[in-house]
């Protein structure tokens, strides 16, 4: 069974990035074996569940040579990277050859070693999969056709953007139904049963390395979207979806093995249902980021079931770094917001030092950047604290924030307790850039008339109130502009 908790925090590295860094301060070549005890350190402060490094795999050579071809993408390189070296470039970590472990970063043993480390400290590693396609020199093209959503000659002549003669077959380039297809990969097809056996055994061999996979653009291959995609050229509609037919097999082999959804156009509850133990929670972050509390409270007024198996995060390697998203008060307020929410929580590497530049997956280097040390402490304190309060073994619960006729600033705060296993405990966020004020009744009848004390988990400020306040009128909440209380309350 893996060791990684029911909603696990999770730390994303870009793992060739990351291991260039290494090598370039250290002096010293090597691959995930040879990376230096202070260096996991760094990527697993107190609090981290589970890293996932991603982009392990090997990547194609033709994929990349399609990228350098590219103008827009060689234009979106230089504008992240301005001296960027050729070399530099990789090539993308989802245009997978083989899933195998990339010889430049110690193959198999090398990985192995990380993940003994990471195991040293209790911590889960995570992998991707990408169940929609594969590079164009994947030894499947020449040896498995069948797999593959599959094109005629005159179709790859009227539309060569959409097709690729590989290995003398004509393949679809793989694609979302609402974007031109991608140039460097071509597109497995779901419906087909030797596909779905074959991706359940690459699943149960990469589950031999690691705790979980986080599964790239995993909704692409539900029936119907692959149907509403492909149509008639995926053949007949199999009775069972993809997912919970590889799921299953994969689990057989390996029963704690974590699947996680990149999700998106509402159809994170049918992953769900399909077998993923996470989906990302994307409608969140675009909340957070372009509309109001309003619209914030009205997602969490979800089932807690639900919300328990989201990913909630304020960026990743597909989004813009929040430093850039949010000014530094927000990203604070989101962070606390994130943190002590129901569901996996993901933290990508950088965005603890306040990085600015969103790099392209298809890059070794990115630039040097300065590290805002306050920042990295508030993060690690955040999460450390969270951890060590055990407040998420708990029951969660929206609470109700309350105002007056003359004031409606308790709009912009967002409210929240979990109670039972570690305790008591209430966050409180001001999701504005205005002073805002409520009262906020707290649902613990057991609190009782005594005196309480509202300690801050965060600068371990206190607050004494008696338990008829807090469960009757409610506790009177003040906070500036972006301003949060995490309190435990005894």
């Amino acid at each position: 069974m893996s060791g990684i908790p029911a909603q696990p925090v999770v730390h994303e590295v870009n793992t060739r990035v990351w291991l260039r860094e290494i090598q370039r301060r250290t002096g010293r070549q090597g691959g995930l074996g040879d990376v230096p005890k202070d260096a996991w350190d760094e990527i697993t402060p107190h609090g981290i569940d589970a890293v996932w490094l991603m982009g392990v795999w090997e990547r194609s050579p033709q994929g990349r040579a399609i990228a350098l071809r590219d103008p827009s993408l060689r234009a979106a390189f230089t504008r992240a990277v301005p001296d960027l070296q050729e070399e530099e470039i990789a090539g993308s970590p989802y245009c997978v050859r083989r899933y195998e472990v990339d010889a430049d970063l110690g193959g198999t043993e090398g990985l192995a070693a990380a993940r003994a480390e990471l195991a040293g400290r209790d911590i889960g590693l995570l992998l991707d999969y990408v169940p929609n396609h594969v590079a164009p020199d994947s030894p499947w093209t020449a040896v498995h056709p069948e797999y593959f959503v599959r094109g005629s000659e005159e179709e790859l002549h009227r539309d060569p953007g959409a097709y690729l003669s590989v290995a003398g077959h004509v393949l679809a380039r793989g694609r979302d139904p609402f974007f031109p297809p991608w140039p460097d990969v071509v597109q497995l097809n779901a419906f087909d049963p030797a596909l779905r056996a074959a991706t359940t055994d690459v699943l149960i061999r990469i589950g031999d390395l690691c705790d979980g996979v986080r599964c790239d653009m995993a909704m692409l291959m539900m029936n119907d979207v692959f149907a509403r995609t492909w149509g008639e050229r995926a053949g007949a509609r199999p009775a069972e979806d993809f997912w919970p037919t590889v799921i299953s097999g994969v689990r057989r082999a390996h029963p704690g093995m974590i699947f996680a959804a990149e999700a998106y156009w509402d159809l994170e509850w049918g992953l769900q249902q399909q077998g993923f133990d996470f989906c990302y929670d994307k409608r969140l972050y675009d909340r957070l980021l372009h509309e109001g509390p309003e619209s914030v409270r009205g997602h969490l007024t979800a089932d807690e079931t639900y919300q328990r198996k989201l990913v909630r995060f304020l960026e990743n390697h597909d989004e813009p770094r929040a430093a850039h998203t949010m000014d530094p008060a927000k990203e604070r307020a989101a962070a606390v917001m994130i943190a002590t929410l129901p569901g996996a929580t993901l933290w990508h590497e950088g965005q603890f030092t306040g990085r600015r530049t969103q790099l392209p997956v298809f890059l070794d280097r990115r630039p040097d950047e300065t590290p805002d040390v306050a920042l990295r402490a508030f993060h690690e304190r955040l999460l450390a604290a969270v951890h060590r309060s055990g407040m998420r073994t708990g029951q969660w619960r929206l609470l109700d924030c309350e105002g007056w006729s003359d004031n409606s600033t308790h709009r912009n705060l967002l409210a929240w307790g979990w109670s039972g296993g570690a305790g008591l405990f209430l966050t409180v966020v001001n999701l504005s850039g205005h002073r805002s004020q409520a009262r906020i009744r707290l649902p613990w009848p057991e609190l009782g008339p005594e005196e309480r004390t509202l300690t801050s988990l965060l600068d371990a400020a206190r607050y004494p109130r008696s338990g008829a306040e807090l469960t009757g009128p409610g506790l009177f909440v003040d906070l500036d502009a972006w301003g949060t209380h995490v309190f435990t309350v005894s």
